[in-house]
């Protein structure tokens, strides 16, 4: 998807000089600002959570990986 930002006309040479010496395009240097700024938020949420709220993330992350297809017996689970 393409989209047009205007970005500020003083970070532009920047972005090359920076690109240029990456061997890299201003574009993936772009994305992987981003990347970083959003790991680094992510990091940030993740220090401001609590112990509780931490395990019920964790939960909710192993529920979202489970095999819905897969079922068990209401015996098998009681009995094991």
């Amino acid at each position: 998807m393409r989209k047009i930002v205007d970005i500020d006309e003083q970070i532009i040479p920047k972005l090359k000089i920076i690109a240029a010496i990456e061997g890299s395009s201003v574009k993936k240097i772009m994305e992987k600002a981003i990347v970083c700024y959003i790991e680094q938020k992510q990091k940030e949420q993740m220090d401001a959570m609590s112990l509780e709220q931490k395990e019920d993330l964790g939960l909710l992350l192993l529920m979202q990986q489970a095999n819905v297809q897969s079922t068990v017996s209401e015996e098998e689970l009681f009995n094991s």
